[in-house]
């Protein structure tokens, strides 16, 4: 197996702002934000691309150490 710590983190990082996007969706779909709607549809437009960011470099990383 060749996942190291790197790709660990990077997946941790990967649920953390997935969990984040997910989070914001549903703040959204609220209809009243906790922390407004430019913040909530901000925090969205950064995590989704970070999402596929961290997860494609954890494979990447883990297919580069087997």
């Amino acid at each position: 197996m060749g996942m190291t710590a790197k790709s660990g983190i990077l997946l941790l990082m990967c649920c953390v702002s997935a969990i984040a996007s997910v989070g914001s969706i549903f703040e959204l779909s609220s209809g009243n934000p906790d922390l407004g709607n430019t913040n909530t549809i901000l925090i969205l437009i950064i995590t989704i691309p970070l999402t596929v960011i961290f997860f494609w470099t954890a494979v990447m990383d883990t297919r580069a150490n087997q």
